[in-house]
């Protein structure tokens, strides 16, 4: 083939100097991200980042989105550029759950403001559902991902954020994932984490290979992907 930008199927076998090329398979874990630790892969200002947690044969996963360095909880990582961009993409509205705690008890009137959505870096940015679960704490939901939005919606009505941990993504729950650890998603999970950020299509096919984010695209179909270590 001297077509560089054709891509192969499901079943192509692609060689390279006459030796076949086998595509790396999907991987995607759940890491507890700790306060602390920022999400990228290298710091100019030498802060602990969320690879530091990770064995160094994760050093190609990239983070599906972000949590600023104080907030704690839930982060995806893999080497799957087209669920990673899906699952980012507000389009598709993918639940996210924060616990909230408050510096004071908070106003349940005040909950519309927030619910309507206020403007922060040019765009509306909302909070999807908001429960209280006492007077200073919350369970807040969003399907946006705008730097900073809690802390920075609720100092706009006039509070700030304590602490603040990601407990759910999607399907995906934090449960019982010790601080700092990691584990592989399960097949079920990928799967039905697929199913949603692919709703709009038919299921991909197994196995994407890995790339990095580019734009989004149909995938092509022969069934659901797998999780492979």
């Amino acid at each position: 083939c001297t077509n560089f930008s054709a891509q192969p199927g499901a079943h192509d076998h692609v060689k390279v100097d006459g030796k076949l090329v086998r595509a790396a398979p999907t991987l995607t874990i759940m890491l507890h991200k700790p306060a602390g630790f920022v999400s990228t892969r290298k710091d100019p200002h030498a802060r602990n980042t969320v690879f530091n947690l990770l064995p160094q044969k994760f050093s190609r996963l990239f983070n599906i989105g972000r949590l600023d360095a104080q907030t704690e909880g839930l982060l995806l990582l893999t080497n799957d550029g087209d669920l990673a961009q899906r699952l980012t993409h507000p389009r598709y509205k993918i639940d996210k759950e924060y616990e909230v705690t408050l510096d004071r008890p908070w106003d349940p009137a005040l909950a519309p403001k927030l619910l309507r959505g206020i403007f922060l870096d040019g765009q509306r940015a909302k909070i999807a559902r908001l429960h209280s679960v006492s007077p200073t704490h919350l369970r807040v939901v969003l399907r946006q991902g705008i730097n900073r939005q809690i802390r920075r919606m609720f100092e706009a009505a006039g509070y700030r954020v304590k602490h603040l941990v990601r407990v759910r993504f999607g399907n995906l729950r934090l449960a019982d994932l010790r601080r700092g650890h990691w584990r592989p998603l399960t097949k079920r999970e990928v799967t039905s984490l697929r199913l949603r950020a692919y709703s709009d299509v038919v299921a991909p096919r197994a196995d994407r290979g890995r790339h990095k984010p580019s734009r989004l695209s149909k995938p092509r179909v022969n069934g659901l992907g797998h999780n492979l270590m």
